[in-house]
């Protein structure tokens, strides 16, 4: 029975082979008129209504699938996106970062090379915090008593005074600003007369300083002026445990309007370090060096 079915499938298989290629020999070989083409051209007259109708009802299922498909790969493509610029934007910031240090590192070494740094025994620290709400008043270092720190040492940094150490741990130091109220030194004007005041911060203004008690000066002659460069003097404005280095630029004079500086022997500086932004800073674990005594007005 099996062998029957199996020769009776053989069979009409052949068959219709036979047949497909009786039919195929006939269609190419006939004319345009005849039976065949006359039948393809009713079957599809008959089913070409029911393309365009399949079409048209099948037109927003396809639309739909298509915007599930766009949709799909444009998130795919945002997320890259977004992968991309984390990545430059953390480059950015990295290379923002070295771009400062390198700065400050600059004039650091500058600043060593001029004024002999090196007698003061500076310790290098990187800064570890700047409290958000403390920018213009104190920051951290990564060095302590450990490393020779101690309190009221002077630090620099960027190329200038920016403080003095007012507290210490084992590993660690906090520095306060010159624009802390806490801080005040002695400075010098750069100019033909030399003249010294006491710098201390600017009431309501963080990035100001103030340079007072400078010599009284008489209508007529000449003062400190705007852009000249305030230094240290040498010695604190109080006891003298804590010396400040002669020459250390602090900052400009930015404003010296001249019935300010003859009524309060004022003038405004603005401080030469980016105090906002200090990234390493120098202790100077030796404030009076090894050939520099202390000095009073």
């Amino acid at each position: 029975m099996h062998n029957k079915h199996v020769r009776r499938r053989r069979v009409t298989l052949a068959a219709l082979v036979c047949a497909s290629l009786i039919l195929l020999t006939a269609y190419f070989g006939g004319s345009p008129s005849s039976p065949l083409h006359t039948i393809q051209r009713g079957v599809v007259q008959v089913l070409s209504p029911i393309q365009q109708g399949a079409s048209t009802v099948l037109s927003p299922v396809r639309d739909v699938a298509g915007w599930f498909s766009d949709t799909l790969h444009a998130r795919s493509q945002v997320t890259q996106l977004r992968k991309k610029v984390e990545r430059l934007t953390a480059e950015l910031a990295q290379a923002q970062e070295a771009e400062i240090l390198n700065r400050q590192l600059s004039r650091e070494v500058h600043l060593d090379a001029t004024l002999n740094i090196d007698a003061y025994q500076p310790v290098t620290a990187d800064v570890i915090n700047q409290d958000p709400t403390l920018w213009y008043q104190q920051i951290e270092i990564d060095k302590g008593s450990g490393n020779g720190i101690r309190l009221d040492q002077p630090v620099i940094g960027d190329g200038a005074l920016v403080g003095r150490v007012s507290l210490v741990g084992s590993s660690f130091a906090i520095v306060q600003l010159i624009t802390d109220h806490s801080v005040d030194v002695a400075a010098q004007v750069q100019d033909q007369n030399g003249d010294v005041g006491i710098l201390v911060p600017a009431v309501g203004d963080p990035n100001e300083l103030l340079l007072q008690d400078l010599p009284h000066i008489v209508p007529g002659q000449p003062g400190p002026q705007v852009g000249q460069l305030v230094v240290t003097a040498g010695y604190k404005s109080g006891p003298l445990q804590s010396l400040y280095p002669r020459g250390i630029p602090i900052g400009q004079v930015s404003n010296a309007n001249q019935n300010n500086l003859i009524n309060n022997n004022e003038v405004t500086v603005s401080p030469a370090a980016n105090l906002r932004h200090l990234a390493v800073v120098q202790v100077l674990t030796a404030p009076h060096g090894q050939a520099v005594r202390a000095q009073v007005p």
